[in-house]
């Protein structure tokens, strides 16, 4: 029973659940509009979740098994040690769950995309399972393969897509069948802060990425203008929130999520005085669950 219990202690690990509040933020915005606009669904609120959730322990296993069959993981990475850097779990053994990751995906994406549409709407139907298979991709070539983008400093590009664009737009199109203009600086900011996170373990890792030949845009850019970068991300991210929660003012509820901007902004100046990129590692934690906590609040500022 205890090595039962140690290797499943291990797979949890290697999943980094720690992760999942900042990749279903983006859900909870848009199923908070659904059902402010009268277009909610439990089926839909809940398959979209489990989809984002099925998705990012995705993302985190083939980042896994990716840089660790690069040898990428090394004793230089300064985060959390890795499964296959560890030896605790194989290569083989990691490359089986992922292939069976992704038929979850499928399967839940598939599930998803019936709760939605039906046997109607065969355009956004189409539309979806080509988003759908493009989230699988982009989740397993972050690190796999030899034109890994990841690896050329395109991921910031990718979470901006997919944390910010793609799931908080997609999902209200899961619940509307249409588009609306309210969804669209919500889904700017997540996707801003949500790479703000990926730049902020870029940078921690700028060092070990450089030997490795991991050209993140951290590592392209230089750890002060990296930090520059971040300043720019975090303000573009307050400043458009700011303006959403102007121009879509109905009660002072709304403007609830402003108080994420106090540990934000607190951030920035932690950012600003750390010279070593190893102590930015405790900031990431930080900054996930400022995003989470902003989704949370804009959605209850708008329900009640």
């Amino acid at each position: 029973m205890d090595s039962i219990m140690q290797n499943l202690s291990v797979w949890i690990s290697a999943m980094r659940l720690r992760t999942l509040p900042l990749s279903v933020s983006g859900i909870i915005i848009a199923s908070s509009f659904a059902e402010y606009n009268g277009y909610f669904d439990w089926s839909i609120f809940i398959l979209a979740i489990l989809t984002t959730i099925s998705l990012q322990v995705l993302s985190n296993l083939a980042n896994d098994y990716g840089d660790g069959m690069k040898g990428t993981d090394d004793d230089n990475r300064i985060g959390p040690e890795r499964a296959i850097q560890s030896g605790k779990i194989r290569p083989d053994e990691m490359f089986e769950v992922i292939k069976l990751n992704i038929l979850v995906c499928i399967v839940l994406a598939f599930l998803l995309i019936f709760a939605a549409f039906g046997s109607q709407h065969f355009m956004l139907t189409l539309l979806f399972f080509v988003l759908g298979i493009g989230s699988v991709i982009a989740a397993v070539r972050y690190t796999i393969g030899s034109k890994a983008y990841g690896y050329r400093g395109l991921g910031d590009l990718f979470v901006f897509v997919f944390f910010g664009l793609v799931s908080v737009v997609g999902c209200y199109v899961l619940y509307a069948k249409k588009l609306d203009h309210v969804v669209f600086l919500p889904a700017i900011t997540i996707g801003l802060l949500s790479v703000a996170v990926l730049n902020l373990n870029n940078m921690r890792d700028i060092k070990s990425d450089l030997i490795s030949g991991k050209m993140t845009l951290a590592v392209k850019l230089g750890l002060e203008k990296a930090k520059a970068y971040h300043y720019g991300l975090i303000i573009s991210a307050i400043i458009i929130s700011t303006l959403f929660g102007i121009l879509y003012y109905t009660s002072p509820y709304n403007l609830i999520c402003f108080l994420t901007y106090i540990p934000l902004l607190k951030h920035l100046r932690t950012v600003k005085k750390n010279t070593v990129a190893k102590d930015l590692d405790p900031e990431l934690k930080k900054v996930a669950l400022s995003t989470f906590f902003l989704a949370v609040l804009l959605a209850i500022g708008h329900l009640l």
